[in-house]
This record gives structure tokens, sequence and C-alpha cells, in this order.
């Protein structure tokens, strides 16, 4: 997905974004009128905005964007999303981002995607094809095709767009890059990144509790594969779980590696392996 850091094309006006936990910094927009679909400029010039997923990290997006009009907001489990339901209590409430954008497609300019990860895709590229503008939280997707498709479609349509990636925009991060850049530390030949902190393999869960009366657990599944619900998933645990997250790679990776990239100025890689501690294969038993 393209971002817009800067103020570099001549004849346009842009406006900050205002960052979500520092997250969504650096993220610009023009005017409404500019981007089409108003005949006038509102006289406040400011932005109506629907966001998906608004509990935990999605609070913070939420709260950092509340200088603009937040017109919908949507989640699937009203207990975890119940203070921001309460703060914006005049904004319209969904549970299904589908719906939600449907029914406000005339109302809103922007939207704020701060779903499970695997969610950001699809939210994602519903929001771009409709022509609105887009933040989405690191990471963009769960594979290299889902990110491929988003940055093609965020072409295709010309709308604003920026993946969330709060470290990118720090003081600090940026000092260290610039120094790395001026040959402070002389030629860089090879770069290692690490994270202390790691998650143990587990099970699935052997016992299928039901789904709390708040949450709408098919609606949290959405394009992963249909599974029965535990605590173990939602609403910290996603991450653990290929069908939901990326691991440590796909979570404190973005942040990570960007160091590098940025500093050094490196592009995609050319070739990548892949350890992993052994663990021995189950055998698979079949009857006949």
């Amino acid at each position: 997905m393209k971002t817009t850091e800067g103020n570099d094309q001549p004849g346009i006006t842009r406006r900050r974004f205002v960052g979500a936990a520092a997250s969504i910094t650096a993220f610009t927009i023009v005017p409404r009128h500019v981007l089409g679909g108003f005949d006038k400029p509102s006289p406040s010039e400011k932005l109506n905005i629907a966001c998906i997923g608004v509990g935990g990290k999605g609070f913070d997006d939420v709260r950092n964007v509340m200088t603009e009009n937040i017109v919908a907001i949507c989640d699937v489990d009203t207990k975890h999303a119940a203070e921001a339901f309460k703060m914006f209590s005049e904004a319209n409430k969904y549970s299904d981002y589908r719906r939600m954008l449907d029914k406000e497609a005339k109302n809103i300019d922007a939207v704020v995607v701060a779903t499970p990860d695997h969610t950001h895709i699809p939210a994602s590229v519903m929001a771009m094809r409709m022509g609105k503008n887009v933040y989405c939280e690191k990471p963009l997707g769960q594979n290299v095709t889902e990110v491929r498709l988003a940055a093609k479609v965020a072409k295709e349509t010309g709308v604003v767009t920026q993946m969330g990636n709060s470290a990118h925009t720090g003081y600090n991060y940026r000092s260290v890059a610039k120094m790395i850049k001026d040959g402070v530390i002389g030629q860089v030949k090879e770069v290692h990144c690490w994270c202390d902190q790691a998650w143990p393999p587990g099970d699935r869960p052997k016992y299928n509790p039901p789904v709390p009366p708040q949450l709408k657990w098919n609606l949290w599944l959405g394009p992963a594969p249909v599974r029965p619900y535990h605590p173990t998933y939602h609403p910290d645990g996603w991450r653990c779980w290929w069908d939901f997250g990326n691991g440590r790679l796909g979570d404190m990776g973005c942040h990570m590696i960007d160091l590098p990239f940025m500093a050094l100025d490196l592009k995609y890689p050319l070739t990548a392996e892949g350890e992993a501690p052994h663990r021995p294969m189950r055998k698979a038993h079949r009857a006949g």
C-alpha cells in the first residue's frame, strides 16, 4: 500500500491524520472535496471516519483520530469494545464491517482497520474498492499474495493508504537510521534482528466452552477456517495461531526488521530460508 509521508505533491493541501497510539502518524490526506464525491468542501474540513475493530489497540486508534468525525464504529465483541462504544456513543454501531461499509458508504471518507491480522486485507480491500482512504494496522496481510492484492487495489483506486508501524515514526528510530545513513558506524555488511519474547508451541484446546453472549464468533473468524470458540484465541491469544496471525515475526518483526530496511535502503530479498526447532511429527491414522 502506498504511503504519503510528506507534502511533496504540488497544488494539494495535505492535513495530518492524527496518529493512533503514535502509529497513525505521518499519514496525511487531502481535503474531502479534492478526493471526489463532494461538490463543496466541508466548512470544518473534518473527515468522516469509520473504525473497524475498536477494542485493545483499536481503541487507541479510534481515540487518536477523534479530532475528526467518528461516524461509525464496528466490533464483533461488545464487551471488548465497551469503552469505545461508550466514548463514541453518537457513532453508529455495527458488528459486521461489511454491513457498516455498505450502510455508511455515502457518509465516510476514510476507514481505520485494527482487527486481528487475518481480517486486515478483506476489510481494507473492500473499503478501498469503495473509494475510501484506508489506514491499516501492521502486519498488512497474512501472506505475500494478500499484500500484493492490497497494493494493486490501492494503485487502481488511487485512494490514500498507510500501514501502521508505530516505531517507524519515533524520534529514536529515525535518529538511529540517520546515523547509519551518515556512516557513523562505518560500512554495514551484516545485520541481525532479534526479539527476546517468544511463545512456546501449543496444541489445540481440548474442550469447547460456549461462545460468550457478547461475541459474534462467526464474524470474528471471518475468512479463517471454521473452528469452535475458545478463549485461547480471543481476545489476546490469536497471534499464536497461523490462521489468525503470524507469530512474533508478524508482530515484532514488523518493527525490528523495518529499521535496517530504512537505514540501508534495502529492497525485496532475493532469497529467504526458514529454520525452527525440531518437533516430532504426529502420525496420521487412517481407518480401513
